[in-house]
């Protein structure tokens, strides 16, 4: 059995149906009930409980057991609830919620043992919205300049799995910095990015198509590593037409290139991913039907 926090939003909806095509067995906790879900679900259907993960008896009560929905072993958990981008509500509560639903998750799955862990780090750990422009590019996992109590908050996730994974050598907890999520309706909306660069400089013209998220969260769950680890997580083009040179030129000029740029490839390095999760993205804006 995987537990899927957040498995009503952009990537879990997407996370949910992957790993259920891929044969497991998923329960989601969330606050929303996904969208044509039936009560009690169909056996199409993935098991739903409404839980809040800022209360960490709830939390301890749903990875432990909920009537005939989790009743087997839960061998993994994926950790995608939260305030879900900045601005969403004030920061002390985006602050707030983050943190103590992550401590509550990795804290429950300690006191179980359950040791497979997965969760939605941010982008914008990178320096999202690089005020002074990126570090260098392709941005990678050894950049941790948060602007935002968002950020902030993920990044307070990073260091919190660094910590439970050393009182448990045996744990895994994977940290996926996921790019701006988008699903296939959303390609619709991409030409009309290229009339203005500056439209979305603000994350370095990536994005993450929500099924490449779910491939990357099935791959960390089945991978063997063991420790705390960060993935950066993008498709490997971006979202513009000019080639990254000329958006860099143009919008953040003197960034310092760790190497020659490929004309499109992610801003956001994925080799991380590749290297040790076998991850390599499905699908491209540009081949969208």
């Amino acid at each position: 059995m995987i537990i899927v926090t957040g498995g009503s939003g952009k990537v879990g909806r997407a996370c949910v149906r992957d790993l259920m095509e891929h044969g497991y067995k998923v329960a989601s906790i969330d606050m929303v009930r996904p969208a044509g879900l039936s009560n009690p679900p169909k056996p199409t259907d993935v098991n739903f409980t409404r839980a809040d993960i800022t209360d960490f008896g709830e939390v301890m009560a749903a990875f432990s057991g909920i009537n005939t929905r989790v009743e087997e072993a839960v061998t993994g958990v994926v950790h995608l609830g939260a305030i879900a981008s900045p601005g969403e509500a004030a920061d002390h509560v985006i602050f707030e919620v983050n943190t103590v639903s992550t401590y509550n998750v990795f804290e429950a799955a300690r006191r179980l043992g359950i040791r497979n862990i997965v969760w939605a780090s941010s982008e914008t750990v990178y320096g999202i919205p690089y005020p002074g422009g990126p570090q260098y590019v392709p941005v990678d996992e050894e950049i941790e300049l948060p602007q935002w109590s968002y950020s902030l908050s993920k990044l307070m996730g990073e260091k919190m799995a660094e910590q439970f994974a050393r009182w448990d050598a045996q744990a895994k907890i994977v940290g996926l910095r996921f790019s701006n999520v988008q699903e296939p309706q959303d390609y619709a909306n991409f030409p009309a990015y290229q009339k203005d660069p500056r439209s979305r400089h603000f994350n370095l013209w990536t994005y993450i198509d929500a099924r490449d998220a779910a491939q990357a969260i099935r791959l960390s769950l089945e991978s063997k590593l063991t420790g705390a680890h960060v993935f950066g997580i993008a498709n490997s083009d971006g979202v513009m037409t000019q080639t990254n040179d000329e958006l860099l030129d143009e919008v953040f000029p003197g960034t310092k290139r760790k190497r020659p740029l490929e004309p499109h490839e992610s801003l956001i390095s994925i080799e991380k991913a590749q290297r040790m999760l076998g991850y390599k993205p499905q699908f491209d804006w540009r081949k969208a039907k």
